[in-house]
């Protein structure tokens, strides 16, 4: 099912000498900086005017925690990837100068066939997922939005969530993993890295030890599929979309983060909880890893209606 590496040859290649490891890292810092300065101003800056306009009820944990727990606080901390998208775009412009363009693939445009696959190959698995998480735990409870305020931010919502899940594909998937790519044959270099890094960042530090190791593995798994369709495509477009639908189910069907599940429809025990044990941690982190498997066969599969296919077009003339 993935042999054929002439799409990622192709990725690969198309970095230029000027992607050295130096620049890589000083790219990522400039990343970095704008993603960190971009967060604290819209984050801290939400909270302010929340505060001073009132908006915040009451909350024990403190103005911040509650901002960000709250729907205008959800909405405002999505908005902050867009740091990512402009870090990006000056690393790739005057560090390494290449359009931002170049990250999507060879052929530098987004394959939306690829992207509508992935969309639905992971809506299908995670489905299946919500289902095997409901045979372990059954405690869903309905949320606390209305249907109406539901469908009124439906569309901001995905488009935030949009924001968030492809500034992160175009960073570890993209940015990272194609520089890598172009300095170092190994794997273990170019798609583990950036796996680790991507899976470190979602250690959460209200969640038990056992939890987090579950959800780290299952982040890992999910981070390495997400790698593999990048490497058989040559281009990111069913990675924006699996990672899309994963997080849209979250978002807006069934949360397991107290955190997050201001927009759920339904809301099921938080995964944050301390009454979780250690062979509920291992069953989660089972049923993620299956699902993931599944999600594999469904893109990549010879005989999958949803097999994602190599981009192997001309790449789009430069504006």
């Amino acid at each position: 099912m993935i042999s054929d590496p002439t799409a990622f040859e192709r990725y690969r290649n198309t970095a230029t000498e000027k992607t050295s490891l130096p620049r890589l890292i000083v790219g990522t810092a400039i990343v970095i900086l704008f993603w960190v300065a971009i967060t604290l101003v819209v984050v801290l800056g939400g909270t302010y005017l929340a505060i001073i306009w009132h908006l915040l009820p009451g909350d024990p944990r403190g103005p911040l925690p509650g901002f960000l727990a709250s729907p205008i606080g959800i909405l405002t901390a999505l908005t902050s990837f867009a740091g990512i998208w402009l870090g990006l775009w000056l690393a790739m412009r005057f560090v390494h100068g290449e359009p931002l363009t170049a990250l999507f693939g060879a052929s530098r445009r987004v394959s939306w066939p690829g992207f509508l696959k992935g969309l639905i190959a992971v809506l299908i698995t995670s489905a299946l997922s919500e289902v095997l998480l409901y045979c372990l735990q059954p405690e869903i409870a309905r949320g606390t939005i209305s249907l109406s305020t539901w469908l009124l931010f439906l569309v901001p919502i995905m488009a935030l969530a949009l924001l968030q899940t492809s500034s992160e594909e175009m960073l570890f998937r993209g940015y990272l993993l194609r520089g890598l790519a172009k300095r170092f044959e190994s794997p273990y270099v170019w798609a583990l890295l950036p796996t680790l890094l991507f899976t470190s960042l979602h250690w959460s530090p209200a969640s038990s030890l056992a939890i987090n190791a579950c959800v780290l593995a299952s982040i890992a798994a999910f981070a390495l599929l997400l790698t593999l369709v990048v490497y058989v495509t040559g281009n990111l477009g069913a990675a924006f979309g699996a990672h899309l639908g994963n997080n849209l189910t979250g978002f807006l069907l069934i949360s397991h983060q107290e955190s997050y599940n201001s927009f759920a429809l339904f809301n099921a025990k938080p995964l944050e909880g301390p009454d979780w044990t250690t062979t509920d941690a291992v069953i989660i982190a089972a049923i993620g890893i299956v699902c993931t498997l599944l999600t594999i066969l469904l893109l990549l599969h010879p005989r999958s209606p949803l097999k994602v296919t190599a981009d192997l077009r001309d790449a789009a003339p430069v504006n």
